[in-house]
């Protein structure tokens, strides 16, 4: 099967195509980032209204493409249940996998991105009692800003949403124990530059794990940080400027092939 379709782009509303276009760059920056999981876990995004009048369609991976595999065009457009809504495309949809994210989107008003990942200091840290520690420059960013969710298996029963929806409240990270880190945003590079930032202070803390007891930050100090942080504001591109870089840097080593 041809993992590139060719481009609907004539055919098809501006904003969907914009909006796929972008979610086709945030798989191929977290594949350039080792982000990737083989073929599993997803960035899904809502389909504007512009494009669906109100009613909500998402976009996702199709089930069975390496994240460097995925272009505009063959992303899958699915809905709230995870139903294929594009006859034309040929690849599946894993419904299992979109259990977490529906919740979130069905729910959360202003969860328009919702991304999942199983990085190896994401994961490690999630399998720690204490979770994130307040102890470095990039969870200090993070004051009240991620939540934690119980690990109950693989979330495949519609079952876990309710409790997954309580765990998560309204804040935009979430750290699934035992299983990864979630971020969910109004915007896509929102919840970019919030996931990288917890990601970040993921890899700084088992980094620093075998160097000895590490100086906590004060709950003050944290919360001064965390409003500080500019990158998350709305007046400083909330994630855009980051975003775009990293595209542009991507379609430097990658070239521009997720356009098509």
């Amino acid at each position: 099967m041809n993992a590139v379709l060719q481009p609907r782009a004539p055919e098809m509303h501006a904003d969907e195509w914009k909006a796929r276009v972008e979610l086709a760059a945030a798989y191929r920056v977290f594949d350039m980032l080792g982000w990737a999981e083989m073929i599993y876990n997803h960035i899904t995004v809502r389909v504007p209204d512009s494009v669906t009048g109100g009613d909500k369609h998402f976009l996702i991976n199709p089930f069975g493409l390496h994240y460097s595999e995925v272009t505009a065009s063959n992303l899958l457009k699915i809905d709230i249940q995870g139903n294929k809504l594009d006859a034309h495309n040929p690849w599946p949809v894993n419904p299992a996998g979109f259990t977490i994210h529906a919740a979130i989107h069905d729910a959360v008003p202003d969860a328009h991105c919702v991304m999942h990942t199983h990085t190896t200091s994401g994961l490690a840290v999630a399998c720690t009692e204490g979770g994130l520690a307040q102890n470095n420059f990039y969870s200090a960013q993070l004051d009240e800003m991620v939540a934690y969710h119980d690990f109950e298996g693989i979330t495949i029963h519609a079952d876990e949403a309710p409790r997954l929806l309580a765990s998560m409240g309204r804040k935009p990270l979430m750290i699934l124990r035992n299983h990864g880190l979630l971020a969910a945003g109004r915007t896509l590079p929102l919840a970019f530059v919030n996931l990288w930032t917890l990601q970040r202070a993921c890899d700084i803390q088992v980094a620093q794990a075998s160097l000895g007891r590490a100086i906590p930050i004060p709950p003050a100090v944290a919360r001064k940080t965390t409003q500080d942080a500019l990158q998350f504001d709305a007046r400083f591109g909330a994630g855009q400027d980051v975003f775009d870089a990293m595209t542009r840097v991507m379609e430097q080593r990658c070239g521009t092939g997720y356009k098509t």
